[in-house]
């Protein structure tokens, strides 16, 4: 009975032994596992310390020229306009031009029938030869008796009359002298010239109507078209200036077409109204352009740039660097380190493409243009140059 007894010790002895070995396997595998997620932790630390830098485009701080510009849309209007009508009435029977031809002044441009006219002056010419041949002989009686006055063998009253035949012939010649101005001028009438150089529009009556002189419509319109104006307005805060840089010398201005950023044309600024439009707030003004290149068309929308004057050693960056924010504008500066800086800027004035900033960046800074979207304060970034034409 005693051996059972042993082997039964013996047993609970290999039991604990057991116990104790899976024991030490729990806590070896327990172990491993707190390594193996230390290790994981560690290599993403690692691996979030190693990310890469944000990519994005910069362009540098420049200090330079700027010219003082206003810009606003103007309209092209002719230099002249005119609407040619008839003088006189008549049947055209002869066009001298064709639709959108550049005329000169004095040219013809419609012929009427001038044989109506022509009668008539031959008729007012003879009249005054008539006329003429009446006063000589009315002369000649009124010396006669002047003479036998002077002998007494006629009375005062008989020469006095001699005296008002002369006279009232001599009305009569005056009277048929305008009649054959007046038909000499319908004569010429008849024939419809241009009183400017321009381009001319359609015709609008056309070979073989009937017109009356100063009918309602006209037969064409001429614009000319070198030179020409350019009216636009700007804000009336822009007056002073405008009016002190005006008194100072001319303020050239150019056109520019909407489809290009070039310059199209470039004149001068010619008038400034007297009055400030109330209900809009602005002012009229109209630039003048010789236009010989016909690059302005009248009726044409375009954009009016007047420069007022320059300023110099004007701090620059590119318009898109600026960004709007809840603390006011702002751009994103790359530190020497190649970490992003927020830097709050103050803006004078964009000038097209660019922007001239009053406080806030130094010239040689870099500034981002492009890329801002993924940038956060502190961020480090992969700088490329900005490549773009300025």
């Amino acid at each position: 009975m005693r051996l059972p007894e042993r082997c039964a010790a013996g047993g609970g002895m290999g039991m604990r032994v057991v116990m104790a070995a899976l024991m030490g396997s729990l806590a070896l595998a327990l172990s491993l596992t707190l390594a193996g997620c230390s290790g994981k932790n560690s290599g993403a630390t690692e691996k979030k310390a190693e990310a890469p830098a944000v990519p994005v485009v910069v362009a540098s701080v420049v200090k330079k020229t700027v010219p003082m510009r206003i810009q606003a849309i103007g309209n092209v209007e002719p230099f002249a306009t005119v609407a040619i009508k008839a003088r006189v009435d008549g049947q055209i029977v002869k066009v001298f031009f064709s639709d959108g031809q550049e005329v000169i002044a004095g040219q013809p441009l419609f012929q009427l029938d001038p044989r109506p006219f022509q009668a008539l002056f031959e008729q007012a010419g003879a009249t005054l030869l008539r006329d003429k041949a009446q006063l000589e002989h009315a002369h000649a009686q009124e010396q006669r008796y002047k003479d036998l006055l002077q002998k007494n063998f006629v009375s005062k009253d008989a020469y006095a009359q001699f005296r008002t035949n002369v006279d009232t012939a001599q009305a009569t010649v005056r009277a048929d002298q305008a009649a054959v101005e007046t038909a000499r001028l319908q004569l010429e009438y008849s024939t419809i010239r241009s009183p400017i150089g321009g381009r001319t529009g359609k015709i609008m009556i056309q070979l073989g109507n009937l017109v009356k002189a100063n009918d309602t419509n006209p037969l064409v319109v001429i614009n000319q078209v070198s030179p020409v104006y350019l009216s636009f307005a700007v804000p009336e805060q822009y007056l002073g200036g405008i009016r002190k840089y005006m008194a100072a010398g001319k303020l050239p201005v150019q056109a520019r077409l909407s489809d290009s950023d070039d310059s199209a044309a470039n004149g001068e600024l010619a008038f400034i109204d007297n009055t400030v439009d109330t209900t809009t707030g602005t002012v009229r003004l109209r630039a003048i352009f010789q236009n010989k290149d016909r690059v302005l068309w009248p009726g044409q929308f375009v954009t009016a740039v007047v420069t007022l004057h320059e300023q110099r050693d004007a701090v620059v960056v590119p318009s898109q660097a600026v960004q709007t924010g809840p603390n006011g504008q702002f751009v994103f500066v790359v530190k020497p380190d190649l970490s992003a800086e927020v830097r709050i800027v103050t803006v004078e004035r964009v000038d097209g493409t660019q922007s001239v900033i009053a406080k806030g960046l130094a010239p040689g800074e870099k500034v981002v243009t492009t890329g801002q979207m993924f940038l956060v304060p502190g961020i480090k970034v992969n700088p490329k140059p900005d490549t773009a034409k300025s």
